[in-house]
């Protein structure tokens, strides 16, 4: 079973599980020990994995980390554990940060049982930084956040290998935060950089604030074009034409968010996908999307009555739903180009209604 597998089942039993797990013990039990031995590690062998670590340190005595693991005699990861559902925040890792400085392990991570934060000493040596270079959540991962899990199994484990890569990895998952909190909710300073660059005139604060609302239009199309660029290739690659110069592809900024509801761009690319499948047996805007808390629809004429299939993305599994007589059949997808290899399905479901 590969690591993807058993992280799955994990997380399968957070949903079956999870509202029961009130306590820290019991979270260690149901979802932190099997998440250990599904890096490879023998949580029942303390030759591999010590539970409740002890490392004097300083003048305080007998402080303990709930698990430290070993590989070839050598401590390599700690763990700290809350209960699951506790809010994690690097400010909650204090006992962990003390630990890390005394021991010889190299990572630290921090857990509720389905968050877990990976740190390391990137800043200053045999200092715990105060952000982690990597974190992973069982109920929303990708496949290359699995990729960078394995490294830490014990198969694979190399010490040179992760430090090598955990600086850009560190970097790169905040400059992505970071450019996705601007891009929702510009800052001012984020605001004047483009206006300084395109508008020559007085920067006052109507300027500015005209400025905001064209920042936010401007990312919101550059999003859509580049939905727009891979769904083209896709298609170029495919059995299926490319959508009319005429037709418009659905952008973020053209969707509602209603009732707490966000359209995500994998939903909206997954939506255009699905067009353009079905514009060989009808007119493309004759297809419609309705995203709801659960999940994304796509119907015929905007027809609850005539539903095609529906997106269900908000897992760290993904599926494409099929319907057939009303009745939806999930298809587990790798990729939104996967729902191409569903297009006759599709086309059967329209042909129900037409």
């Amino acid at each position: 079973m590969d690591l993807i597998d058993r992280i799955s089942e994990i997380a399968k039993r957070i949903d079956s599980v999870g509202a029961s797990l009130q306590t820290e013990e019991a979270t260690k039990n149901a979802l932190i020990m099997p998440f250990i031995q599904a890096l490879g590690y023998d949580v029942f062998n303390p030759l591999e994995v010590v539970p409740e670590f002890t490392t004097d340190h300083g003048v305080k005595k007998g402080e303990k980390v709930d698990y430290a693991v070993k590989k070839d005699d050598e401590f390599i990861l700690l763990f700290e554990c809350k209960k699951f559902g506790a809010k994690l925040s690097p400010d909650h890792a204090s006992q962990l940060f003390r630990y890390f400085s005394v021991s010889d392990a190299r990572f630290g991570v921090l857990t509720n049982g389905q968050q877990y934060m990976f740190f390391t000493d990137l800043e200053k040596p045999n200092q715990m930084d105060s952000k982690p270079f990597f974190s992973f959540d069982l109920q929303n991962f990708e496949k290359h956040d699995v990729d960078e899990l394995k490294k830490f199994t014990k198969s694979t484990f190399d010490l040179d290998s992760i430090l090598n890569t955990a600086s850009d990895l560190k970097y790169t998952n905040e400059v992505k935060k970071l450019l996705n909190s601007e891009l929702e909710n510009p800052s001012d300073e984020f605001i004047r950089f483009f206006a300084s660059k395109t508008y020559s005139g007085r920067m006052t604060q109507p300027i500015i604030e005209q400025f905001s609302d064209i920042v936010k239009k401007a990312a919101k199309k550059l999003i859509g074009d580049k939905i727009n660029d891979r769904l083209e290739s896709a298609l170029s690659h495919g059995d299926f034409a490319a959508e009319p110069a005429g037709e418009q592809e659905v952008t973020p900024e053209e969707l509602p968010d209603d009732n707490g509801v966000v359209t995500t761009d994998e939903e909206i690319e997954a939506y255009n996908i699905v067009k353009a499948i079905l514009r060989q047996s009808v007119d493309s805007s004759r297809i419609a999307m309705r995203d709801t808390k659960s999940y994304c629809g796509v119907l015929l004429d905007d027809n609850n009555r005539k539903p095609i299939c529906r997106f269900h993305f908000n897992t760290k599994q993904k599926y494409i739903g099929i319907l057939s007589n009303k009745s939806e059949t999930r298809e587990p997808i790798e990729s939104i180009d996967d729902i191409f290899k569903y297009a006759s399905q599709l086309q059967a479901t329209l042909a129900e209604y037409e």
